[in-house]
């Protein structure tokens, strides 16, 4: 009797939750204008960003926090502020062949 056991890809599932949380992070009209706002104007202060989006500083924060969390961002203290900006590696990476890859047959990549 031939028994298969089925083993599971870790590294495979831990690319997917490694995505899960970044389209997560994505999977939000307000977040999208966010990293918008940040590719046309670069690094940013949340109190720069506020008047442009229209929502409180507790709001924007919250939503940063999310996009930062998720890599999609970065933030850099100057002073007493943190400036952020779009972590344009981690964008690309999401637009990437490698990861279009993993969702076409075997062998097209």
């Amino acid at each position: 009797m031939d028994i298969k056991i089925a083993l599971e890809d870790v590294s495979l599932d831990l690319l997917f939750e490694k995505y899960e949380g970044k389209f997560k992070a994505l999977a939000d009209k307000k977040r999208l204008h966010i990293l918008n706002i940040l590719t046309q104007n670069g690094s940013m202060c949340v109190c720069d960003i506020e008047p442009i989006i229209e929502m409180t500083q507790s709001k924007l924060s919250y939503h940063l926090k999310i996009l930062l969390d998720a890599g999609l961002i970065e933030k850099e203290a100057r002073g007493t502020w943190s400036y952020y900006h779009v972590n344009q590696k981690e964008l690309n990476a999401l637009l990437s062949e490698q990861f279009c890859c993993l969702f076409k047959p075997p062998g097209c990549c």
